[in-house]
């Protein structure tokens, strides 16, 4: 039973039919129970995991995001990467509907990603629409050692930057520095193309150079 349920999901998402795959995984539940649904997503390929999980965050619930494991999430959310979803909005709802989920534990989300390759670079794009806040520690909760999570609890990148620079200050350094970097790109092209006005100023405002007739003509007319 469970390995058609895994076959039939597969063949749902691989032609594009996510809401009826969900359906199918979800209903593993009331049949077979938590157990069944989470060892069918062990058997799911990460990349056709991630296509039904970036699909759902807090505003739209599935029960795939309450009940997959840190290592089943770990797996499948660093490869949001090849979506190249520059704006990486469905990458922060994704995490925080998982890791901030009531029963789960975030530590053990973050840990688990940080053992992956690309798992900092997830981090590093979770955090990369507030990288100047990040870097520059204009964030209160990094400027302090006195405040609590519960103080900045938003469930979303607030919460999530504390507990890396509180409880996780090895990758928290190392996020950091690929914010830092994500920050250098942005600027580089902004001063080349400030440069480009500049000299475009410049050359207008250059007077233009007469030609031996015309100086001959003004110095008649002297």
């Amino acid at each position: 039973m469970t390995h058609l349920v895994v076959v039939e999901a597969t063949n749902l998402i691989q032609s594009g039919d996510i809401v009826r795959a969900e359906a199918i995984l979800t209903a593993l539940v009331e049949t077979e129970g938590d157990h069944a649904l989470i060892e069918v997503l062990d058997d799911i390929p990460a990349k056709d995991l991630l296509a039904v999980i970036r699909e759902y965050d807090s505003s739209k619930q599935s029960l795939l995001n309450l009940l997959i494991t840190p290592e089943q999430f770990a797996r499948l959310v660093v490869l949001e990467r090849l979506y190249k979803d520059m704006s990486h909005e469905q990458l922060r709802g994704m995490m925080n509907s998982v890791i901030f989920r009531e029963d789960a534990d975030a530590n053990e989300f973050i840990e688990a990603i940080a053992e992956l390759e690309f798992g900092y670079e997830t981090f590093a794009d979770y955090l990369s629409d507030r990288a100047e806040e990040v870097v520059g520690e204009t964030f209160a909760a990094l400027d302090t050692e006195d405040i609590s999570r519960s103080e900045i609890s938003d469930h979303d990148w607030k919460e999530l930057t504390w507990l890396l620079r509180h409880e996780h200050s090895d990758i928290y350094n190392i996020v950091l520095v690929l914010l830092k970097a994500k920050l250098q790109e942005r600027i580089i092209p902004e001063v080349m193309h400030a440069g480009e006005d500049d000299d475009e100023v410049i050359e207008s405002a250059t007077p233009e150079e007469k030609t031996p007739k015309e100086e001959e003509d003004e110095d008649s007319a002297i």
